[in-house]
């Protein structure tokens, strides 16, 4: 797998996003919209929290619990906030910062003939995202079910293109919501990945089928800490620990943010005695991971590699997802300098991501437009080959 360069993350105008993507470094300065100081000074005041955040197993005492509840918080808003939150967004345009965050990462519904057009002659590859991005955010994590709508709607986007389910769920769980034995899944945030059970037009027939697991030397340890957290998380109404094989979820959707620091305290102390293991935040879920250098990133380039379009100029790899642990897929993908990473938000946020999408429904269009331009451009061709 080849190494890849990290790119300073582009600004992209609405009509000239795909100029960008076929040569970002050559037009980022003169694209670049103005930005708001408002909406500078926030994302930088979101990047301090995510900074103090510690990334490892524990130590610090109060001042690091504190800053875990900041990002908590800022992350993560409460029910009554993320209402007001969802009001305001529907008003959004009328505000400047979210305008001006717009022309940075413009809707990929509104530029989709640029996106098309940017990819004709390649191969698309799709990545998507789970909870957020083809199923709603719900409070119980074991009713976050996809709509029959969508799984056919993603029935067909497999079809056209090698399509991947990367999410941090343990990927048995989100196979038992989509129930599409057509795509690749990478489950435990790309620890756990593995390739159809049913054979398609994309499936090579000399490839053989693949189950990756690099971090099998860590499950002892994570199970150890999943009976842990469970015992102590009794003690906080609203909690729950997500064990997903690879990796741990501590869900706080339900907590009274009262308690957070309370909850932040009790991860803490079970995971002093784990140096191997790291903490990351999500959205209102704290995540527990191995620390070794694996995302979801590394699970899109694992994907391409297996595929045989790690090395293609002719690969067009699409990234959909709204959680910040796919901010490291957006991040390879502006490392490759192709495809397109978007991100799913009604609310301002700092991402990597070129486009963006307001929620699933917006998911949903994307991927049926794109199937509808599929089959339209393959007429064509095939009307040809008859005539032949």
């Amino acid at each position: 797998m080849r190494k890849q360069s990290v790119i300073v993350p582009e600004e992209l105008a609405v009509t000239t996003v795909m100029a960008v993507v076929a040569d970002p470094a050559a037009h980022r300065s003169a694209l670049l919209p103005p930005r708001s100081s408002a909406l500078g000074v926030r994302c930088a005041r979101y990047k301090r929290f995510l900074s103090q955040l510690d990334m490892g197993s524990g130590g610090g005492g109060g001042a690091r619990i504190s800053a875990w509840v900041d990002s908590m918080r800022t992350s993560s808003p409460t029910q009554v906030k993320a209402a007001a939150m969802l009001s305001t967004s529907f008003a959004a345009s009328h505000d400047e910062d979210y305008n001006n965050w717009v022309k940075q990462h413009p809707s990929a519904l509104s530029v989709f003939e640029d996106i098309v057009a940017a990819s004709t002659g390649k191969q698309i590859v799709m990545f998507l995202d789970y909870d957020g991005t083809l199923s709603p955010i719900v409070d119980d994590p074991d009713r976050a079910f996809i709509s029959n709508a969508m799984r056919e709607t993603v029935r067909d986007v497999a079809r056209h293109f090698p399509t991947a389910i990367v999410s941090g769920r343990r990927r048995d769980k989100v196979f038992s919501f989509v129930r599409l034995r057509e795509l690749y899944y990478a489950g435990s945030h790309g620890m756990d990945i593995k390739s159809p059970t049913k054979r398609t037009k994309h499936t090579k027939a000399k490839t053989k089928a693949v189950l990756f697991q690099p971090a099998t030397e860590f499950l002892p340890m994570i199970d150890e800490v999943f009976k842990a957290l469970m015992e102590k998380t009794k003690l906080i109404p609203g909690s729950r620990v997500e064990n997903n094989i690879f990796t741990l979820s501590v869900h706080f959707r339900c907590v009274d943010e009262k308690i957070w620091s309370s909850l932040a305290e009790l991860v803490r102390s079970v995971l002093k005695d784990y140096p191997k293991l790291r903490l990351t935040l999500g959205r209102k879920v704290l995540e527990i991971r191995p620390s070794i250098k694996w995302d979801k990133g590394k699970a899109l380039e694992f994907l391409l590699e297996y595929l045989g379009l790690a090395d293609s100029g002719n690969v067009f790899p699409v990234y959909i997802g709204d959680d910040r642990t796919d901010e490291d897929a957006f991040k390879v993908l502006h490392g490759r300098r192709q495809g397109l990473g978007i991100l799913v938000s009604e609310v301002i946020r700092e991402t990597s991501a070129r486009c963006s999408l307001r929620q699933p429904a917006e998911v949903q269009e994307f991927l049926r437009r794109l199937v509808e331009w599929k089959r339209s451009a393959s007429l064509p061709r095939r009307t040809e080959a008859r005539k032949k």
